[in-house]
């Protein structure tokens, strides 16, 4: 491809994630429908371009008039958002086309993931109108989120504003908006969340070759239903992945699953074998659900770009010791003893009896404060063979503590002292540091602890802390890391 077409392309990608005039196809004045729904949406994410809702009933809806058709639209439109019946979608789409419009993205289903001659037939006129010169995302998806533009996905009036490093490519649309909300709480930064359903035009291919030169992208994430070319994909994840971290989540790899793929968005789910080899081929980081998708992101996100092939584990509960142990040694994650001087020096600190100063560290109380975390953790990085530390922070107990004063759990527990104290030490270490919030008690009569965990959680991610809720969770996370940094510097040796 030569420069000025590269240059053609990236211009019309801009105009789709970051539309300055954008037309609602479907908006009815009586508010009801995805029309208005992504209408509404777009004005409570603070979308700040022209938009121009369209009707073939015309009138008013939120105060801005309605316009007819495409062709009464007095500007040149960047983008459109196309929520009408599946058989008028091919001549709105062609108006969009005709009005200069760089892209648009179809709501409407309706075509060939219902498997009739009728559904296929109105999916190639999508494809046929796309190929002279408009850039498609759908059918049969819930669009694009994009934080800094203010896009939003289909339900997403509610979606964070905060703009980060990972982008996300997915067929399912349920699956991306769950990410995305997930996302929300987790700490992670969206660049571009594209749901595009059955791929018509833009899909898995395209899209990967855009993130991979896209700037605002630093960490590309997916999940697959089927695939259309296999070996164009090859070639752009192997590419992608040669310059920053591709996650996959793949659909449909056991046979029920295939079923489900199939009748989802008209793909087939493909070989567990193959797909494995195949992502193992092109360094990419394979996970099996959305909470493991979720925390590799943060893990990427937050973490330096290396391998920890050592780490200590502070934290109460010789259990939790022995599981660390078992969860890194699955991963090729050393959690080596300490030496006999730090250990001296780390014992004078913690609580007796019960305590242990090896690693794992057992603080044995959970009610150890702060300023004596920071001292261990001080402590522990002197070790030059620790490459991470994790904590094991049992905020939950402090309940107890509030109930004998007749205080919220929330004023007790010292959740800001203690990500402070960590950031403390992670600056002054240069080694990171990553929190595992435990918490057993998830039931009605703890709502007030799960609520002060939240408000820790964001103490410690507005820190730069990754936070995961359970310690094999973290690990997990950072033995991705370690397998992705791994092999690429291999590969570079």
């Amino acid at each position: 491809m030569d420069q000025k077409n590269c240059d053609t392309i990236i211009a019309d990608y801009e105009r789709i994630f970051h539309p300055q005039k954008l037309a609602i196809v479907g908006v009815s004045e009586e508010g009801t429908g995805f029309g208005s729904g992504m209408f509404n949406a777009l004005q409570a994410m603070g979308f700040e371009g022209e938009i121009f809702p369209v009707n073939p009933k015309g009138g008013e809806f939120s105060g801005t008039d309605i316009y007819r058709q495409i062709e009464d639209i007095p500007v040149r439109l960047d983008f459109a958002i196309i929520c009408v019946t599946a058989k008028a979608v091919p001549d709105v789409l062609e108006a969009c086309r005709k009005n200069g419009a760089a892209g648009a993205e179809i709501l409407s289903a309706g075509f060939s993931e219902l498997g009739t001659a009728e559904g296929i037939e109105l999916e190639k006129k999508i494809r046929q109108i796309a190929a002279k010169g408009i850039r498609v995302v759908g059918p049969n998806c819930f669009g694009i989120y994009c934080p800094r533009s203010r896009l939003t996905l289909l339900p997403g009036p509610d979606l964070s504003r905060r703009s980060g490093p990972v982008a996300f490519l997915s067929q399912s649309g349920g699956m991306a908006i769950d990410f995305a909300h997930k996302g929300k709480w987790m700490g992670i930064g969206f660049s571009k969340v594209v749901s595009f359903g059955n791929g018509a035009d833009l899909r898995e291919t395209e899209l990967l070759r855009y993130l991979a030169r896209d700037p605002e992208t630093r960490i590309i994430t997916m999940y697959i239903e089927g695939i259309k070319d296999g070996d164009s994909f090859f070639r752009e994840i192997k590419a992608a992945s040669y310059s920053k971290p591709v996650i996959v989540c793949k659909g449909g790899l056991s046979p029920a699953g295939q079923r489900m793929v199939v009748s989802h968005t008209a793909s087939m789910g493909g070989s567990r074998v193959i797909w494995q080899s195949v992502l193992t081929q092109v360094n990419a980081i394979q996970v099996q659900d959305l909470e493991e998708l979720v925390e590799a992101s943060l893990a990427f996100s937050l973490l330096p770009e290396k391998v920890f092939k050592a780490i200590s584990v502070v934290g109460g509960g010789g259990a939790l010791g022995v599981t660390a142990c078992d969860a890194a040694e699955a991963f090729g994650i050393e959690i080596p003893p300490l030496s006999a001087d730090l250990q001296t020096r780390i014992g004078e600190l913690l609580p007796k009896p019960g305590s242990s100063a090896l690693n794992p560290i057992d603080v044995a109380n959970p009610f150890v404060s702060p300023k004596v975390l920071k001292e261990i953790l001080r402590n522990t990085a002197q070790d030059d063979r620790i490459d991470l530390q994790i904590i094991i922070s049992l905020l939950y107990h402090y309940k107890t503590i509030a109930r004998a004063l007749g205080k919220p759990v929330a004023e007790v527990a010292p959740y800001r002292e203690l990500a402070e104290t960590i950031r403390d030490v992670m600056k002054e270490t240069g080694k990171p540091i990553v929190v595992v919030l435990a918490n057993p008690k998830r039931g009605v009569d703890d709502l007030d602890i799960i609520e002060m965990l939240a408000l820790a959680r964001r103490e410690f991610l507005d820190r730069g802390l990754p936070v995961f809720d359970e310690l094999h969770e973290a690990i997990r996370a950072i033995g991705h890391v370690n397998s992705y940094y791994g092999r690429r510097k291999a590969e570079n040796e």
